[in-house]
């Protein structure tokens, strides 16, 4: 039996090793899941260059979206993290955005206000 894997966005991927969005991507590529790192800044993780945000990358398949862009500056991407398409969108702490989880909603995307990096702990990703 294999364990499921996930197409993750991490939107707002950091190269900063105390960002929890770094945290993020290091236990997704610890744990094995396929993602794609999204950013106003320029770097790259695991081999991986980031993705420029403000060129709204089209990224398919796209499991899970998780946020690590606050809230204050979340709404001008709304309509980018809706295009994806994923099948959920976690909203990390600082994120929450009624706006974005109403919408992602109406659509049938699921909304979780959690942590990523507990979700990964728990075994509930």
């Amino acid at each position: 039996m294999t364990k499921e894997t996930k197409k993750t966005v991490v939107l707002g991927a950091s190269t900063n090793p105390n960002r929890y969005a770094y945290l993020a991507a290091h236990r997704l590529h610890e744990a094995g899941h396929p993602m794609e790192l999204v950013s106003i800044k320029k770097g790259q993780l695991f081999g991986q260059q980031f993705k420029d945000l403000k060129e709204l990358p089209e990224i398919n398949e796209v499991d899970t979206v998780t946020l690590y862009i606050g809230s204050h500056n979340l709404t001008q991407w709304n309509d980018y993290i809706l295009n994806l398409e994923p099948k959920r969108i976690i909203f990390n702490p600082g994120t929450e955005n009624q706006a974005l989880a109403q919408a992602a909603r109406a659509k049938g995307i699921e909304t979780i206000e959690g942590c990523t990096l507990v979700m990964l702990r728990a075994g509930l990703f």
